[in-house]
């Protein structure tokens, strides 16, 4: 399905569609769940409730984009909040789990460097291209083994487990990196039209 044209005539960015869906209720349940997460992992908190709500997190995020896919609902809103949940989720436990012991500094930092680059091209795009883009699937798939590199670290996995999965972590995520780089490249070398100011007219030539 082509992407939904989201620029004003005078170039502005267009609203970016409903906020309150089902949907985007989903992401934001997730963003919410991501604090007492963090801070039962930090605690030691009972291993069943840190368990039920990273679940509860994954079924949202598991839904979230096929509810609004089958509900016709798919908003920019949407682009912008799954994966911000996703990384404030990721970012958030895994700092805990550091604290904790159980995950190296050094994978915090790169999967945390690495996000935030991401959030500033998108942001930087959006702002040149007045248009707002969806995660690409090599981002998804990165972000999944991330998060069975965090429930593994939970359940105290095995250090050769633990160490080949935090490997694989690097890698997927270091390729998707690369995507959104070249997606950058590719977006920012082509040139946003001039704005049409008031009372201008727009010609088409045959």
């Amino acid at each position: 399905m082509p992407e939904q044209d989201t620029t004003r005539p005078d170039g502005r960015l267009l609203p970016l569609g409903r906020f309150w869906t089902i949907p985007n209720g989903l992401s934001l349940l997730r963003l919410v769940l991501a604090f007492p997460l963090a801070y039962l992992v930090l605690t030691h908190g009972p291993l069943r409730w840190v368990l039920a709500l990273a679940l509860l997190a994954i079924v949202t995020d598991w839904f979230d984009g096929r509810v609004a896919r089958w509900s016709h609902t798919v908003s920019d809103w949407g682009k912008v909040l799954d994966p911000l949940a996703d990384k404030v989720t990721a970012g958030l436990v895994s700092m805990a789990l550091v604290v904790r012991g159980d995950l190296p500094l050094w994978f915090f930092v790169f999967v945390v460097l690495r996000d935030a680059l991401i959030v500033l091209g998108g942001a930087l795009l959006a702002h040149r291209t007045r248009r707002v883009y969806m995660s690409l699937w090599s981002g998804k798939v990165a972000v999944t083994v991330l998060a069975l590199t965090i429930l593994a670290a939970l359940l105290e996995a095995d250090p050769p487990v633990l160490q080949g999965l935090l490997w694989v972590s690097v890698v997927l995520l270091s390729y998707s990196f690369l995507r959104y780089v070249i997606r950058f490249v590719r977006a920012w070398r082509v040139q946003p039209e001039p704005p049409l100011f008031s009372g201008q007219t727009v010609t088409s030539s045959t």
